[in-house]
C-alpha cells in the first residue's frame, strides 16, 4: 500500500525513535479516509504501532493489539502479515531493541 512519502518518512523517523504513539498519530488521519484494503493496512500498521507502545506498561496489552494488528494486515491482498508481526513480537521480548520500521519490510 503506497503512503504519501513525506508521512511515510516521518512515521520511520517516530518508528525508529520508539515514538510509538506519535507513529499512531500520524497515520490515523489516513486510515480515517482510507477504505478496503487500504484502511485494514493502515490500521494493521497504527495497531503494531500501538502494540510497542503499550507493551511499556502492560503484555498483555501488547499482545492483544499484536493480534488485532494481525487480524487486519491478514485482510491485505499479497501482504506477509507474519513478517510484519515478526519484527514487533521480538520487540516485545527485548524493548530496548526497536523493530524494523515495517514498510521498510515490504
Amino acid at each position: 500500500m503506497p503512503l504519501p512519502e513525506e508521512v511515510k518518512a516521518k512515521a520511520r523517523a517516530l518508528w525508529r525513535a520508539g515514538r510509538y504513539w506519535e507513529v499512531h498519530e500520524v497515520l490515523e488521519p489516513l486510515w480515517l479516509s482510507a477504505s478496503g484494503p487500504e484502511r485494514e493496512f493502515l490500521q494493521g500498521l497504527i495497531q503494531l504501532a500501538a502494540a510497542l507502545h503499550k507493551a511499556r506498561t502492560s503484555r498483555r496489552g501488547a499482545e492483544r493489539l499484536l493480534h488485532k494488528a494481525l487480524g487486519h494486515l491478514r485482510r491485505v491482498p499479497g501482504l506477509d502479515a507474519e513478517a510484519f508481526a515478526e519484527g514487533v513480537r521480538r520487540a516485545l521480548d527485548a524493548p530496548d531493541a526497536p523493530p524494523p520500521f515495517p514498510l521498510d519490510q515490504k
